[in-house]
Parts: structure tokens; C-alpha cells; sequence
């Protein structure tokens, strides 16, 4: 959820919103390697098919009017989440994105 989180933010250029998830992350464990190669993830061996899914899924639905979310992208979520888990993940790529508007709109910065 973090990689998703981050990924998303780093395409909309939302500072806090890249900070944040980033933060979350190595709380939890994360690698540096793999949080510093997340907006490079096709080109790295560091992610799973199901990550390398949402990641692209992530890229369709924040990108939607260049993308319009593609037969291929869906095809790949399809073969590694379920409907439910499909669903949840489209609703948190829908809800960060939102919260990346919201805090580029009102200038909200990351803590120093």
C-alpha cells in the first residue's frame, strides 16, 4: 500500500504525499533500495509480479487521461488479486490521488 501510495505521489509531484508513505514505510521495514527505485520499477529486479501489478494499475488509474486504463494493465491486476482486493486497491489509488490534491492545492509541505 505504501509502494502505491508513494508511486502515485511521485506522479502527481505531491511532496507531502511522497514523504508520508516514504516515512510509513521504512517504519514498517521497507527497503532504502526498493523505496529509492519504486518511480524506476520496471527496470529493477526488486518487486514481485503482484507489486509490479499495482504499481502499473497505480500508473493507469493516476495517469487515467493518457492511460485510459489499459486492457494489458487490468489483465496483469486481474491475474494476481481477486475482485475484492481489486476493488480496494483502485479505491486507495483513487483516494491518494485525491489526497495529492488536496495538499498540492493547499500548499501543504512535509515537515522539516
Amino acid at each position: 500500500l505504501d509502494l502505491i501510495k508513494l508511486r502515485a505521489s511521485q506522479i502527481t509531484g505531491c511532496a507531502f504525499c511522497i514523504d508520508l508513505p516514504t516515512s510509513d514505510a521504512r517504519k514498517a521495514g521497507e527497503s532504502a533500495r526498493r523505496l529509492a527505485t519504486v518511480s524506476a520499477w520496471r527496470e529493477t529486479p526488486f518487486f514481485t509480479e503482484r507489486e509490479r501489478a499495482a504499481l502499473a494499475w497505480t500508473e493507469s488509474l493516476t495517469n487515467i487521461a493518457q492511460t485510459h486504463a489499459p486492457d494489458a494493465d487490468y489483465e496483469a491486476l486481474a491475474a494476481q488479486f481477486s475482485a475484492k482486493e481489486m476493488a480496494d486497491l483502485t479505491l486507495a489509488i483513487v483516494t491518494i490521488n485525491a489526497w495529492n490534491r488536496f495538499a498540492i492545492g493547499f500548499r501543504k509541505m512535509p515537515a522539516a
